[in-house]
């Protein structure tokens, strides 16, 4: 039986590869930069539909996808599959925005800390986030799963901003709406 050898000219050191700073980090620390590098492709195209997430298996994760649970579970638990997703891709748009945080929990939280003057109301309203429906907790852990994972964003148009159509924000006007899912109305920031 032959050796077999395996060429290692063309790998990296992992030691150096986790010591590389990525485009983001470099993006970060360059003052110049006003736009953060693209996010990474899309790969997967979930179907939008409750057999196809019923048939997945169930979804963990570590913070990021417990706060995009989170705020899944408390914006959108009650729209229907393409709701949820649509949901998500905001958050995960605002991520890839120099406007907003770059962390899904930097964005859900962005400016809690005072009554209805935050991003996600459910995080200022003045009630406790209690998590009472465990199907409709599964169900959007694995829309954030998917998500968090690179799934496609083409719902919403790349919009930033959504409300749902019984509150007329005033920001509404200003901006591009990109589409209607469910309850909700997208939008997408100018510039």
């Amino acid at each position: 039986m032959a050796d077999v050898v395996l060429s290692t000219s063309n790998a990296k050191d992992p030691v150096a590869e986790a010591l590389e700073t990525g485009p983001r980090a470099r993006a970060a620390l360059d003052p110049k930069s006003s736009r953060r590098p693209a996010p990474r492709p899309h790969r997967l195209v979930p179907d939008y539909d409750r057999a196809y997430l019923a048939q997945l298996p169930a979804a963990t994760g570590g913070k990021e996808w417990r706060c995009l649970t989170e705020a899944l579970y408390f914006e959108a638990r009650g729209e229907d599959v393409a709701g949820i997703f649509a949901v998500a891709e905001v958050i995960l748009n605002r991520v890839d925005s120099v406007r907003f945080p770059d962390s899904v929990c930097g964005v859900v939280q962005q400016g809690t800390g005072e009554r209805y003057r935050c991003q996600f109301s459910y995080n200022c309203d003045g009630q406790a986030e209690r998590i009472d429906e465990k199907r409709a907790w599964r169900k959007v852990g694995k829309v954030a799963r998917l998500m968090l994972d690179g799934a496609a964003r083409r719902l919403t148009g790349g919009a930033t901003h959504y409300h749902t159509d019984w509150v007329n924000p005033r920001w509404a006007s200003a901006f591009a709406r990109t589409s209607t899912i469910g309850d909700h109305h997208f939008y997408r920031m100018p510039g």
